[in-house]
């Protein structure tokens, strides 16, 4: 009989998340926030002496998706600071290499943050309209870090993130920290939220 390859992982919180069946009681914010502040993105192709970590990028697109969607409930800022929570496990992935996985990929994903909407009291499946407004704010991060600090021309990184509304990104730049300063950032901000919903 072939034993069955381990489907968890066991969190600094002590937690054991099952990667194939996880449950919101398995997730801790802690956990998330040192994942996604020691994730970096770009594959670490990135100027500066810190890795530009996940965790930034989550403060960056609710920061954003605020300014997209000014009136905006504090439940859909909290869903833009948790929009890729999922890879404090399953790590962060260049589109290209997700492309190459699969179908896998995706549902792995859809699990793991429909248990961390669960958790933290959204919905599973979030409106479509917010998802919307949360990959523009998405794409127009991924723009500002092309541009400032992955190496992209402004033309090139239009070609694949689309150009934004300058009054969107007014008076926003890339911000390169040490991992636990975003971590603490990213909790505290999680904390703010979840208190006004």
């Amino acid at each position: 009989m072939m034993k069955q390859p381990r489907a968890w992982q066991r969190m600094l919180s002590g937690r054991r998340l099952d990667l194939l069946d996880p449950t919101p009681m398995d997730i801790e914010i802690e956990d998330i926030a040192h994942g996604l502040a020691f994730v970096a993105r770009w594959n670490g192709q990135t100027r500066g002496d810190h890795a530009y970590s996940v965790a930034e990028h989550s403060l960056l697109v609710e920061t954003l998706f605020g300014r997209i969607a000014p009136g905006a409930p504090a439940k859909w800022r909290l869903a833009a600071l948790l929009h890729d929570a999922p890879e404090y496990v399953i790590g962060d992935m260049i589109s290209p290499v997700k492309a190459a996985i699969g179908p896998g990929y995706g549902a792995l994903d859809d699990r793991l943050m429909a248990a961390i909407h669960l958790r933290f009291g959204l919905p599973a499946t979030l409106p479509v309209a917010i998802k919307r407004q949360i990959k523009k704010a998405d794409r127009i991060s991924a723009w500002l870090e092309a541009t400032q600090i992955a190496g992209f021309s402004q033309t090139e990184a239009t070609r694949f993130f689309g150009r934004p509304d300058g009054a969107l990104t007014a008076g926003l730049s890339i911000m390169l920290r040490p991992a636990p300063l975003v971590r603490a950032d990213y909790t505290a901000r999680h904390d703010e939220l979840l208190a006004e919903i």
